[in-house]
């Protein structure tokens, strides 16, 4: 039985689908026991839903029991509103799916995650701070004039660097306090294919653990610890500079061996690689590239840069971008009585 498939080769990723991926392409199972997948094209995104339903399943792929939704939408990137629009609107779509037994009026409080002071941390801050909260409005409104919008709220609670308060200590005094019927987490995560910095969304009903994609794992946010359901909705925003290398050690070795088929499916087609065939023999290219390229690429990152992370550089306009598709969805899918021109009015209001 297949146990632990990414740690085996290597892999961190917070990608429930770039899980997937990798069992698919290095271990061969059409289907993996107790993992339900299935596929959606829209106009803009490429929608992956995973539903993992055993314990087994939870093994194999590492991840906790539940289900995952994933929106790969590359025009993330064109700064196209239009464009923007619509992803927000398969956001919202998605959203839906996972909030429509909590009842139109049900109170949902929305969590930022993460550290404002830097950027590629700052998507569920700057989330937060695009939202319609209504809470404070929803309470001294009468019924006819609502409009169909529901009570929402929104919290920033900062890193434990910033307050010295665990981040989950705060949210679950908070949740005690107003007792919400659904939490929902947005944060940055880490990938393990560049093509996904930026343009992917996920959405899972299995909660989090704050800062786990940058091995800083924290306490858990989730139904148990909470007490309500807790959404997570997450972009990937970083990848580990070791993850990099090795799937360049693997390229170079043979294209087809890449750990996963969208590295080798984004090479040129005519790409030629000229190595020296004594440079595997002395050890310097390792002929088996799943263990030892790994060890040889800890060796040689560890001394010097540690767990280091890499962003894109642009990523100061790509992090105001996704948090204004992500800000609009939720405002779309929480508010489904405002169409997504005033949503987007609001937002670059």
């Amino acid at each position: 039985m297949l146990k632990g498939v990414p740690s085996r080769y290597g892999v961190q990723t917070d990608l429930a689908v770039e899980a997937r991926e990798l069992i698919v392409h290095k271990e061969g199972p059409p289907e993996i026991p107790g993992v339900e997948v299935e596929t959606v094209k829209t106009e803009v995104s490429f929608i992956t839903r995973i539903n993992i339903t055993t314990d087994d399943g939870a093994r194999i792929m590492e991840k906790m029991p539940g289900r995952y939704s994933t929106l790969e939408v590359p025009g993330m990137r064109e700064r196209d509103r239009d464009v923007q629009e619509k992803i927000s609107q398969d956001l919202a779509g998605e959203l839906g799916k996972f909030i429509k037994d909590i009842g139109p009026e049900a109170l949902v409080l929305v969590v930022g995650l993460g550290n404002w002071n830097a950027t590629p941390d700052a998507l569920g801050p700057k989330v937060a701070g695009n939202l319609m909260v209504t809470r404070h409005l929803y309470e001294m409104t009468p019924p006819e004039v609502r409009g169909g919008l529901r009570p929402v709220a929104a919290l920033s609670p900062g890193v434990l660097g910033l307050t010295g308060i665990e981040t989950g200590e705060i949210i679950r005094a908070l949740v005690a306090q107003i007792e919400p019927n659904m939490v929902i987490c947005v944060d940055a995560l880490a990938s393990r294919s560049v093509k996904r910095l930026c343009t992917t969304i996920q959405i899972a009903d299995t909660g989090i653990n704050p800062g786990s994609g940058v091995g800083n794992r924290r306490l858990a946010i989730n139904q148990e610890t909470l007490g309500c359901p807790v959404l997570a909705v997450g972009v990937p925003t970083v990848i580990h500079a070791s993850t990099i290398v090795s799937d360049a050690m693997e390229l170079v070795q043979d294209p087809t061996r890449a750990q996963g088929p969208a590295i080798a499916d984004e090479l040129p087609k005519k790409t030629e690689f000229n190595i020296d065939p004594q440079a595997i023999t002395k050890g310097r290219i390792s002929p088996e590239p799943q263990q030892d390229n790994r060890q040889l690429v800890h060796s040689m990152l560890e001394p010097y840069m540690g767990n280091m992370i890499v962003t894109p550089k642009e990523i100061d306009v790509l992090i105001d971008d996704v948090a204004e598709i992500v800000a609009g969805g939720l405002n779309s899918a929480l508010h489904p009585s405002l169409d997504l021109d005033r949503v987007f009015d609001y937002l670059q209001g």
